[in-house]
């Protein structure tokens, strides 16, 4: 039972909360959420100093050669995950406590934040694809409910359906992934799969092609470059969520299953290639795009996004082991970030304009300090954790061919790192106040619940990623979790030091350049053309919308009119109803009341009765001189009767 409480005790929460939503005490349901959450933290601490653990719950479905079981995998690289979704889930429920305390929807939306907990515990344990798939599905539906949980907001609306519609396009490649792999393996299994994989001998290049499908998926769910539209919008949500979903567990499922496929990727060199690639556009252009944001939220979300874009190349580099690093040590100053920005914009009475704050560095100490801190750790400062896992991956880089690419982007991005991490600071904290007067009177500093976790946050960014980097760079912890081959294995430690010290030297200058630009020489002139380009982003979002968006939607018009509202209506049921309405308007002539019509109406169905029950009654020849016959004598009698009318 201690597994399946790791798992299912966030969906026992969401199923309390859900069932007994009628009651007058929505404290215990509140606290149930929390504590369940709390407890699955504390079994992922007790679990990690055991061995790898496989867990059956039976069988789900068999069809053919297709057999998916109930399977959780409890491995080195599982229980690290556990370790960061449990925490962080945790201390965002702690947050949510406070605020969220005035919104009426409390409850439901703790009961939402366990619910997206347990799809990410079944997403991580999954032992087969299946599984996985279940909790990838799950975790998309739920950051839906999450983002439009303010659903009275048109923006909310529109950003939840966006993210939904973004992921479903990583979804399909997903299933395009999973059938293409059994299609060559016979089977969704970890075991059967990654066992198969060195032997494939197929002449079809079944290996490229699935792992072509993974990075499609997974770019999708890791919001990398162009599919990466859904993420900055996905901030219309509650801070808590973007604490939980878009820095430390949904937006990282993407390199979990990248990590996870490695026996798979190792035998793809061209997909590693286009990973490589990927990830370091992706941190150079999040990285341009968060320097001219004016949103606080949305400067965090694309320093997320270029976050992610490091992990995504360091796999591409086959540096799976640096990228969990990476993604480790993010995952606590990336929700500190997001913590003190719900801190800050709570205060201000849900300001987020970065243009309208300012002074609250005395106002507000605690979210300043945290900020600080997350910031230096995110700039890679030496010594805190995001340095040790950021140069780790720019020193892998340098030692490979198509690394060069990924170094030399990845060392410019940690300039513009700290250039907007700076900007933030000073804009947020550093000058003069430029709100409204009644906000700074009433600002106040984060209470008791809100400041914990900013407390318990910032502290690992500080120090998490000293006491980890053995565990994940210089020891076999994974075992065989992760499988890099002995063709892509590198000697980063044996570069030189000139190398190594060139991301630190560029985060200095960003600094620098941080505190002349936006304190010293705010006014200093901009070439408008770049400032543009740069704050609608590329123009990323225009593209899209002109070249697929818009098209889509006239294509669906056309369709909905030529063939939804068109032929199918007119041979489904509005076409029958209509054709009935139509023989009834005629017909309906015939019952005119007169008794000379009925008469003539009622001889015509005489005669052919007759001539059903005897064929030689008369021949068709006599009805065909009959029928005349029929209606002039009708005509007679209406003649009559009109004559007989005037009289």
């Amino acid at each position: 039972m201690f597994l399946e409480s790791i798992i299912f005790a966030p969906l026992f929460a969401f199923l309390y909360s859900l069932t007994h939503s009628d009651s007058r005490s929505p404290a215990l349901r509140i606290l149930i959420c929390v504590y369940m959450v709390a407890a699955t933290f504390l079994c992922s601490v007790c679990l990690l100093f055991q061995p790898t653990t496989f867990l059956s719950l039976g069988s789900w479905f068999s069809i053919g050669y297709l057999q998916i079981n109930f399977d959780f995998l409890f491995d080195p690289l599982t229980k690290i995950m556990l370790i960061v979704v449990s925490f962080v889930s945790f201390l965002v429920h702690l947050y949510s406590l406070d605020y969220m305390r005035e919104d009426p929807d409390q409850a439901l939306f703790m009961s939402y934040l366990s619910l997206f907990t347990f799809f990410m515990f079944v997403l991580v344990t999954g032992a087969n694809f299946a599984i996985l798939f279940v909790g990838w599905e799950g975790v998309g539906l739920s950051s839906y409910l999450l983002i439009n949980f303010w659903y009275t907001r048109v923006n909310a609306q529109k950003s939840a359906i966006k993210a939904v519609i973004v992921n479903k396009v990583g979804d399909v490649l997903l299933m395009y992934a999973f059938a293409s792999i059994f299609f060559g393996f016979q089977s969704l299994d970890y075991f059967t799969i990654f066992a198969v994989a060195p032997h494939m001998t197929y002449t079809l290049p079944i290996i490229d092609i699935s792992c072509l499908f993974l990075l499609g998926g997974a770019a999708a769910k890791s919001a990398q470059l162009c599919l990466h539209t859904w993420l900055p919008d996905a901030m219309e949500g509650p801070t808590p969520v973007s604490a939980l979903i878009h820095a430390a567990t949904m937006v990282t499922a993407g390199i979990f299953l990248l990590v996870r496929c490695s026996p798979l990727l190792e035998f793809s060199e061209f997909t590693l290639f286009i990973t490589t690639i990927l990830g370091s556009l992706t941190a150079f252009f999040a990285a341009t795009v968060a320097l001219c944001q004016h949103d606080i939220k949305r400067v965090i979300a694309y320093s997320t996004c270029s976050q992610l874009g490091y992990m995504m190349f360091a796999v591409g580099l086959s540096g799976y082991g640096f990228a969990m690093y990476h993604l480790f040590n993010h995952a606590f100053f990336k929700a500190a970030l997001f913590l003190s920005a719900g801190s800050v914009i709570h205060s201000l009475a849900n300001e987020q304009d970065l243009r309208r704050m300012g002074g609250t560095s005395k106002l507000l100490p605690l979210a300043y300090v945290s900020t600080l801190w997350g910031s230096l750790s995110l700039m890679g400062f030496p010594f805190l954790s995001g340095f040790y896992s950021k140069d780790a991956i720019l020193e892998l880089a340098f030692g490979s061919s198509v690394g060069y690419f990924a170094f030399i982007l990845g060392t410019l991005s940690a300039f513009l790192t700290s250039l907007y991490s700076i900007r933030l600071l000073i804009l947020a904290f550093i000058n003069k106040p430029n709100g409204f007067r009644s906000h700074i009177l009433t600002t106040h500093d984060a209470p008791l619940f809100m400041a914990i976790p900013l407390i318990m946050l910032f502290t690992p960014s500080i120090i998490s990623g000293y006491f980890t980097h053995d565990v994940f760079l210089n020891s076999n912890y994974f075992q065989n979790s992760i499988f890099v081959s002995s063709l892509h294995s590198s000697d980063f430690e044996f570069i030189p030091t000139s190398v190594k010290l060139t991301p630190t030297l560029f985060s200095f200058l960003g600094a620098c350049s941080a505190v002349f630009f936006f304190y010293l020489a705010p006014k200093f002139p901009i070439y408008r053309p770049l400032y543009l380009f740069l704050t609608y982003r590329w123009y990323f979002d225009a593209i899209i919308n002109r070249t697929l968006v818009i098209p889509s939607l006239v294509f669906g018009r056309k369709v909905t009119y030529t063939l939804d509202r068109g032929l199918l209506e007119m041979w489904g049921p509005t076409g029958i109803s209509k054709a009935f309405s139509y023989t009834s308007n005629i017909h309906k002539f015939v019952q005119s009341g007169l008794i000379d019509e009925y008469v003539v109406f009622f001889l015509i169905g005489l005669l052919y009765l007759l001539q059903s029950i005897h064929n030689d009654f008369f021949f068709y020849q006599d009805l065909l001189v009959f029928l005349p016959l029929s209606f002039y004598l009708a005509y007679v009698l209406t003649v009559f009767r009109i004559q007989y009318e005037k009289a």
